[in-house]
């Protein structure tokens, strides 16, 4: 033992629980430069800033629908507005588009018809609410704000959820819509055996995701979806789950995802990339710990596309996916684009 001090090494028989209990033990941040240490001193590993650091206020979403969505929340940031408004008005743009098959009231229904609706919403000061299974609802995301601000709760789902948002006096709209129920009825006469598997990357996007910074400096998030198209009555994937599909720490930095929700939520993805920002890793490298852990818990990755996409509290940013494809759209005072994240391999 008194080797094992001296030297700072890890004792072979000790190794693996030595390595968890210390390796993340302290984590330093210092303007540009994150320097990592364990317990006794030496530098595990030492990174500057990447390239991709971007000052507040900033806002960044999933796809290609994130970029109508951003306009919306950079109007209130580019005022001084806070965080958690503009995340709110970009994503209730998303909603409202009814050309859209994977959020909000254009959404595609579960394999039973009924376009079920998933939402939340994360603050700087880590109030969190949340809605899952909710019908009939024009705008989940704020019904789940609504949770945040004015119950005890977190989350409300299925009809207790609806009841609450009619109560508050939240909009209703009718679903699926007339084109969106055609197209069901024909996967149902083609598939009447078969609980088909969509292709997620290509077929059911699933999700906006968006996090911001605003001038302050401080951080939220929303993600809302309607989920997996033809899915079984009653699934939640993560895009409502608290540390799945979002995860704000306005001492860290703020995560989203995308993708299929099973596989995110099975490592708490959201919450995994910002704890790996907590403990030294640039949002870049978060995410790829990310990925690296949904690889790790698959033995058959087909279909298996999952997404990460994280902002530091400096304003750097980071995004990573298991398949080529994912993409996500910045908005600040010197970029309005969309940016192609990397990836683990093709499909």
């Amino acid at each position: 033992m008194q080797k094992f001090i001296k030297h700072g090494l890890l004792n072979k028989k000790k190794n693996s629980k030595m390595k968890r209990r210390t390796f993340f033990r302290l984590g330093l941040v210092t303007g540009a430069l994150t320097v990592t240490r364990n317990v006794f001193g030496n530098t595990l590993f030492e990174e500057k800033s990447f390239s991709g650091k971007t000052g507040s206020p900033v806002v960044l979403s999933t796809w290609i629908h994130g970029m109508e969505a951003n306009w919306a929340a950079w109007e209130i940031l580019n005022k001084g507005g806070k965080a958690v408004d503009a995340v709110e008005a970009g994503v209730k743009i998303t909603e409202a588009d009814i050309t859209n098959r994977s959020v909000g009231v254009g959404g595609r229904p579960d394999r039973d018809g009924h376009v079920t609706l998933d939402a939340c919403i994360m603050d700087e000061q880590s109030r969190c609410g949340s809605v899952a299974f909710l019908e009939g609802i024009a705008h989940p995301i704020s019904v789940a704000r609504a949770i945040m601000e004015k119950t005890q709760h977190v989350m409300l789902v299925g009809d207790g959820a609806k009841k609450f948002a009619l109560d508050q006096g939240f909009k209703t709209s009718k679903t699926p819509l007339p084109e969106v129920k055609k197209d069901w009825k024909k996967w149902k006469e083609e598939n009447k055996d078969l609980f088909k598997k969509p292709q997620i990357n290509h077929e059911n996007h699933d999700t906006i995701g968006m996090i911001a910074m605003d001038k302050n400096g401080d951080l939220s998030g929303a993600c809302t979806t309607s989920g997996w198209a033809y899915k079984m009555h009653g699934r939640v994937g993560d895009s409502p789950i608290i540390g799945a599909g979002l995860f704000v720490d306005n001492e860290v930095g703020a995560a989203t995802a995308s993708g299929l929700g099973e596989a995110i939520i099975r490592i708490a993805g959201s919450h995994t990339v910002v704890e790996s920002m907590r403990y030294g890793f640039s949002p870049q490298k978060a995410c790829e710990e990310a990925v690296k852990r949904i690889l790790s818990k698959h033995k058959d990755l087909t279909n298996v596309q999952c997404c990460f996409l994280a902002i530091d509290k400096e304003g750097n940013i980071g995004a990573h996916s298991v398949y080529a494809g994912f993409n996500y759209a910045i908005k600040s005072a010197s970029e309005n684009k969309m940016v192609d994240s990397t990836f683990d391999r093709n499909w």
